[in-house]
């Protein structure tokens, strides 16, 4: 029996989750659950998993929850805040984690888990995009299991041989190639993005995710902090990682061999697919997700993305190659831009421009500590305040 602890319960990835967890009670079992503030949604998960703990942004989140539980006769334990995150993933009970909180706000509960060898289901691509070097290292450190939870990168591992030891050239991996929808706006004139709304953004063609996410695909930003997790996942540079269009998302991603050989992982575009996958690695089990028809795909489409149409993958190449803390800058640039966007400050072809100015101005260092990437974290969001403010 596996204990599962869930970092962002209440998303698409920790809803997911716990589908595919319902479906197996005879191997799985919820030890903790997290949210940042969706408080009655939290609640009823822990009415129907019964963990022993639960974790919430705030102390009157923490309030709220723990009178709705205790109204159900739900004897959760409710705590609050980031040591709470940091204890329930890295706690004894603890056999895994799903780290599925969006944004900066994963790295210290994720980077916990890993530095206390659990088998670290990752969904939270900031977490590898900001500390890089130091996340993989603290995950070898402790002897913990890793198991990238993105459709994409999950595809990849699935592709690469048992045992692939991150030196592609020894497994005679010549390419790293991530598959793409393209987001909602892949044919759109690009002379109307500049008036895009935030719904409009958010409505993608083939995934059901969070606002900040959404917004991530419509740029291709999510697209680009993939190439980055890949790089720390796969010890690919960025010369042998591609970014190939997939408007059907039937490929997940393939991997390219030196004898010429691609191989490729398909299947229906359903997250619970991945996160099964993870949950019983090696073993597989039910998902939940309908068998793929290929008969009734009928057609596979390919392109190179335009980097015109889409500058910030084309920044976060940039920021690979420049290495250090600029994917940290790249990353909270890109945040504080977003949440902009959808709070509707500025215009959505702004998005770039804001992140491409804090990458300009703000000169970066090595990231030798989580301590020097958080800091680097803290100037590039002023700046981009500043920029959007300005």
């Amino acid at each position: 029996m596996q204990r599962i602890t869930i970092l962002g319960a209440t998303g698409s990835i920790g809803v997911s989750t716990l589908d595919v967890i319902a479906r197996h009670p005879d191997r799985y079992s919820v030890y903790a659950l997290t949210a940042h503030s969706r408080v009655e949604a939290l609640a009823a998960q822990c009415i129907q998993f019964r963990p022993a703990r639960a974790v919430v942004g705030s102390a009157d989140a923490a309030d709220q929850l723990g009178a709705l539980l205790r109204a159900a006769g739900c004897k959760t334990d409710v705590e609050w805040g980031e040591a709470a995150l940091c204890s329930v993933s890295s706690a004894a009970e603890t056999d895994a984690v799903m780290a599925a909180i969006v944004g900066a706000a994963g790295l210290a509960p994720t980077l916990a888990a890993a530095r206390a060898g659990k088998k670290v289901m990752l969904a939270n691509k900031e977490a590898l995009v900001m500390s890089g070097q130091l996340f993989m290292d603290a995950v070898a450190a402790s002897g913990a299991v890793l198991l990238p939870i993105d459709s994409e990168h999950n595809a990849i591992f699935q592709c690469l041989p048992q045992g692939y030891g991150r030196v592609p050239a020894a497994a005679g991996v010549t390419k790293i190639l991530l598959t793409a929808s393209g987001g909602p706006f892949l044919k759109r004139d690009v002379a109307t993005l500049e008036n895009v709304t935030p719904d409009e953004a958010c409505k993608h063609p083939k995934w059901v995710m969070g606002r900040k996410i959404s917004v991530d695909s419509a740029t291709m930003m999510n697209k680009g902090l993939e190439v980055i997790e890949a790089h720390w996942l796969f010890g690919a540079p960025a010369e042998q990682i591609d970014v190939v269009i997939h408007p059907q998302s039937v490929i997940h991603s393939m991997v390219s061999y030196s004898d010429g050989s691609v191989l490729a992982e398909l299947g229906n575009p359903d997250m619970r697919t991945p996160i099964a996958h993870a949950l019983a690695y090696p073993e597989r089990i039910a998902s939940g997700v309908a068998q793929l028809d290929l008969t009734q795909v009928g057609t596979l489409q390919f392109e190179q993305p335009d980097f015109k149409r889409f500058p910030c993958l084309a920044l976060a190449f940039e920021a690979l190659r420049a290495g250090g803390t600029a994917p940290a800058l790249l990353n909270a640039a890109n945040e504080v831009a977003v949440q902009a966007f959808l709070d509707e400050r500025i215009g959505f072809r702004r998005i770039d421009r804001v992140i491409a100015q804090v990458m300009e101005e703000l000169p970066h260092g090595a990231a030798s500590s989580i301590e020097a990437v958080m800091a680097q974290d803290a100037l590039a969001r002023l700046a981009a305040e500043r920029i959007i403010s300005g």
